[in-house]
């Protein structure tokens, strides 16, 4: 239905026995929370992505409830409650790691009044939800989302707005037959009833599911220029489901691209880590730059890759993203750290090439040329200095893998940053970026036992000369202040 066709929005209602969702695959916390809204005598239904993932086999990351209760009556109802925003009013119900979101119907408004983008905390709200770099907790929750309105006018709202339209206060609550014209997409604006374990369905949102087709709600140009973030979101949920964006929802791409400029970077660098730290960066990055919206987020990046002739900044990256894709499969840890690098190394080994050309030693080339790529890039994607700190060691570490003698090389073992360095020395390698042979020797030396490594690298006895080599001349002694001198040299460290 048309939300702009003037009539009483209804749903279709898709019964329990048309639908594959069970209770059984629902969080048994999400089921406390609806249970005890109902109970209470309010409405309490499923929405958004959960709904989505359920329908397609897939077990959602998160559980997100929609009400007809207000913020301050879920709190009351539950003792484990916090309600935090200010642009939109939340409850958040905790049941130790896991928290339920709850939210409230919301009102409608003008076409072009944009809603928050609940993918987690908003930027009105980073004094009260920011950690310590200035960046944002942000979780995998925005199926709140969309702005489209509903049928009819409402006046006197407590609602406003910037020049762009992006929304900076929107506490206006309604009905579930105003709500759901505030979401995005179609496959997010579905709503599971705990009466009688029916789906309700206002947009087709079903349909499309079966279909795997990413279709927004309303005229797709007018909710892109509401939240540019969409068109992200979309490219996500293309990489992460297997959906195909339709072509109502991609045409828009090549002219709204550069919105993207204009949203903050903090509020990037979380779609930034929802985008590539998920299992599905390889493809979300591919993606982005087929759809014109990688430029926007990395335009140093962007610049390299259009200019790089040999395609060893693209083989980089793409072995980078695979291996984040893997770990992530396997369940183990990754960090926004070495995928900025990955990322960034392009335009930071142009940028030290030219220090390097200036007399700079590589060390200190890379590290001043890190400074200026993550200057410009924070003007995109906010990079905290929790991570652009150990990007800049990580990078400048790279020379010393071109020294493989003495007992620097046992030092350098001891690194609290060799790890990933020797990791991106491997992909580095893999890329074509690095002599493959270097990489080898690494991998065999550190196979070996402690001694046979001092052996390796020549240094038994504390010497600093190579393995087979004679010793070097007995080293001039150094005077100490007062005119003292060493009884013996002092050892390098």
């Amino acid at each position: 239905m048309d939300p702009h066709s003037g009539g009483a929005p209804s749903p279709v209602i898709v019964a329990r026995a048309d639908h594959p969702v069970s209770r059984s695959r629902i969080s048994g916390n999400a089921l406390k929370v609806l249970y005890r809204l109902k109970d209470a005598g309010y409405q309490g239904f499923l929405v958004g992505g959960c709904v989505r993932d359920l329908l397609i086999g897939i077990e959602p990351k998160d559980f997100d409830i929609a009400t007809d209760a207000s913020p301050e009556d879920v709190r009351r109802l539950f003792r484990n409650c916090r309600l935090i925003g200010r642009r939109f009013r939340l409850a958040h119900v905790r049941f130790g790691p896991q928290i339920i979101e709850v939210a409230t119907f919301r009102a409608a408004g003008a076409p072009m009044a944009p809603e928050p983008d609940l993918d987690g905390i908003t930027d009105e709200d980073a004094d009260m939800e920011a950690d310590d770099h200035g960046g944002m907790r942000l979780d995998e929750q925005g199926d709140i989302d969309g702005n489209v309105a509903p049928p009819g006018e409402h006046e006197g709202f407590d609602r406003a707005h910037d020049e762009r339209g992006r929304l900076l206060r929107d506490n206006v609550y309604g009905t579930i037959d105003q709500d759901v014209w505030r979401r995005d997409f179609t496959c997010n604006a579905l709503y599971y009833s705990i009466e009688d374990f029916s789906i309700w369905d206002y947009v087709g949102g079903v349909e499309d599911v079966r279909a795997r087709t990413i279709r927004l709600i309303g005229d797709p140009e007018t909710r892109y220029r509401e939240d540019a973030v969409r068109m992200l979101r979309a490219v996500r949920f293309e990489a992460k489901l297997g959906f195909e964006i339709h072509e109502s929802a991609r045409a828009p791409f090549a002219t709204l691209a550069e919105l993207l400029a204009h949203i903050p970077p903090a509020r990037l660098l979380d779609e930034f880590q929802k985008l590539f730290l998920a299992g599905f960066g390889r493809r979300a990055f591919d993606l982005l730059r087929e759809h014109g919206l990688f430029e926007p987020l990395f335009p140093a990046t962007a610049a390299h890759l259009a200019a790089e002739p040999d395609g060893m900044a693209l083989a980089l990256i793409h072995a980078g993203l695979a291996d984040t894709d893997r770990r992530v499969a396997e369940g183990r840890s990754v960090t926004p750290m070495f995928l900025f690098a990955v990322l960034l190394f392009g335009p930071v080994s142009a940028a030290a090439q030219k220090r390097f050309d200036a007399g700079l030693p590589p060390a200190a080339a890379i590290a001043d040329a890190v400074d200026e790529v993550v200057s410009q890039q924070n003007r995109r994607i906010g990079i905290p200095k929790r991570f652009s700190y150990p990007m800049r060691e990580l990078l400048a570490l790279q020379p010393r893998f071109h020294r493989r003698e003495g007992r620097r090389v046992l030092g350098f073992l001891s690194h609290p940053r060799f790890r990933a360095a020797y990791d991106f020395l491997l992909l580095r390698a893999h890329a074509g970026a690095e002599d493959p042979a270097i990489a080898r020797w690494w991998t065999e030396f550190l196979a070996l036992n402690p001694e046979q490594q001092r052996e390796r690298v020549g240094a038994e006895g504390g010497t600093e000369a190579g393995a087979g080599d004679e010793p070097g001349p007995p080293r001039r002694r150094r005077r100490r202040r007062g005119g003292r001198r060493h009884a013996s040299p002092p050892a390098e460290t």
